[in-house]
């Protein structure tokens, strides 16, 4: 039988917009301003659940 595994990495708690920001900013002072592949797909994954976590604008009525 044959197993499907996700590659999607779901954090185990939200954490706020703040949070994920520090960990974005640690990576790149970490990496030297200079993401290897492996950096960058880390990034792009906090990219999106930063994005996920900021509060949205409210529609103006």
């Amino acid at each position: 039988m044959l197993h499907i595994m996700s590659t999607t990495v779901e954090p185990a708690t939200e954490r706020s917009a703040d949070e994920v920001n520090e960990e974005i900013r640690a990576l790149w002072l970490r990496s030297g301003g200079t993401l290897n592949g492996e950096q960058r797909e880390e990034y792009r994954r906090l990219v999106l659940e930063w994005a996920a976590a900021s509060p949205q604008p409210a529609d103006a009525a």
